[in-house]
């Protein structure tokens, strides 16, 4: 029997549609039943234009944030209520913070995993076993060091943060850093690093390097700064191998660095 070529053309169309969502990170059903999917290949109508005076929505504009938290349970509360940044609405957890805030060492990675997301901590996954052992080399545990996120929400498919996503938790984060006043700021990965050197160079050229991180005193309003070293992130050190050698050496160089005083 032959088949309607139409029909075949139809089932590509919908597997390559269904490709398409699972790159952009669409990989987890949101209903218990179907949604009519014969209409996904349909056009959707036309809608009127807004008028002019219909308020949109927007995600909140990094310069409108001014986080007011003097401790860190204060900002907990506040990235809780905060609506600016659309991950909140599809993570399962806001992933705050682990460790000890009283370490002089900081760490921050880049976004929370599916793993993370879960549980509602930062780097408990396999990459996050692969990070401790590494701290554990410098003499580092959850007990002695304290780690969180440039983003608190994990994005859909654990893809990329996008840079409106990053500016609108940048405030958070550069709080979180002047609320913890560390000795020495671990950046892992190169959206970790761009984002709190502000910075355009790749993590690759930045790793191992000794550089400066500025911020202001919360009491006091003084300006402050740490050593921030940036670092490989242990996830693309899970892809590529071939670099933990140069990890191995930034992690001898903040041993050394935490061995001195």
């Amino acid at each position: 029997m032959s088949r309607d070529p139409d029909s075949h053309r139809s089932l590509h169309e919908l597997a390559g549609c269904l490709n398409w969502q699972i790159e952009m990170g669409a990989d987890e059903a949101i209903a218990d039943a179907p949604q009519g999917w014969p209409r996904a290949l349909e056009a959707p109508p036309e809608r009127p234009a807004p008028a002019a005076a219909t308020p949109v929505l927007a995600l909140a504009e990094p310069s409108s944030i001014q986080p007011k938290a003097r401790t860190l349970e204060e900002l907990r509360l506040e990235l809780l209520a905060f609506e600016g940044c659309g991950l909140k609405r599809t993570a399962k957890n806001l992933v705050f913070a682990d460790g000890n805030p009283s370490s002089p060492v900081m760490m921050v990675g880049e976004a929370p995993g599916e793993d993370e997301d879960r549980q509602g901590l930062p780097f408990v996954g396999v990459s996050g076993k692969l990070l401790d052992r590494m701290a554990g080399f410098a003499g580092l545990t959850r007990e002695n060091f304290y780690i969180t996120n440039i983003l608190p929400w994990r994005p859909p498919g654990n893809r990329s943060p996008s840079d409106q996503e990053i500016a609108a938790c940048m405030p958070f984060i550069e709080r979180h850093v002047a609320l913890v006043r560390p000795r020495v700021l671990i950046a892992l990965g190169g959206v970790a690093a761009k984002t709190l050197l502000k910075s355009k160079d790749g993590i690759t050229k930045m790793r191992g390097k000794r550089l400066e991180y500025a911020y202001h005193d919360v009491e006091s309003g003084a300006a402050r700064t740490c050593l921030c070293i940036p670092m490989f992130h242990p996830a693309y050190l899970l892809r590529q191998s071939s670099l933990k050698r140069l990890a191995w050496r930034d992690w001898l160089m903040l041993k050394k660095i935490l061995a001195e005083g």
